[in-house]
């Protein structure tokens, strides 16, 4: 009997008692896992596929130890251009060993738990809420730069094309200064 199934966000063919080296997983080294998201299930006479996962079914494993894998080398180069980078890079990885393949009859995760527990904890509107009406502050008005020393030339032919100033993409930041201060 063999099942694919996801873990850590990729996929894996697993059989029973196989060791498996997927992404770092943050369980403790000899807890167990379990694995709700199966793909595929085949037992040797029959092939079920799910739609995305097959509901009820699971892969039950074992954390046997976290580990870093092999360093891979990653080396760039231009040539001719002096340019030269080398990076080594060694992945955080889980070691499991799969213990069990259920076809159906799994729990579901305690994601749907966490679900419905929001669900439950959101209070409906008080009446003291739904009584008070909404009251709109005034927009702030923006601050008038006066001080146009402290702005960019960018700044400042835009202040000059909002106040409708003309010739400004020849003027230079002295020129527009004094022409916005006018």
């Amino acid at each position: 009997m063999y099942a694919i199934v996801e873990i850590a966000g990729q996929q894996f063919k697993v059989v029973q008692d196989q060791k498996l080296f997927v992404h770092r997983l943050a369980d403790k080294e000899g807890a167990k896992v379990s694995f709700d998201k199966v793909y595929l299930l085949d037992d040797g006479k029959k092939v079920t596929l799910g739609a995305p996962a097959i509901t009820g079914a699971s892969v039950e494993a074992k954390v046997v130890s976290h580990l870093k894998g092999d360093k891979v080398i990653v080396f760039k180069k231009k040539r001719r251009k002096g340019y030269r980078v080398k990076n080594g890079h060694r992945q955080a990885l889980t070691e499991l060993v799969i213990e069990k393949i259920q076809a159906s009859g799994a729990k579901p995760k305690a994601d749907s738990a966490k679900a419905a527990a929001t669900k439950t904890e959101k209070k409906p509107a008080t009446k003291k809420a739904a009584a008070k009406p909404a009251v709109k502050k005034p927009a702030a008005k923006k601050a008038v730069a006066t001080d146009y020393n402290k702005l960019t030339v960018a700044q400042l032919k835009e202040e000059a094309k909002k106040k409708g100033i003309e010739g400004i993409s020849s003027m230079k930041k002295a020129d527009l200064i004094a022409a916005l201060s006018k």
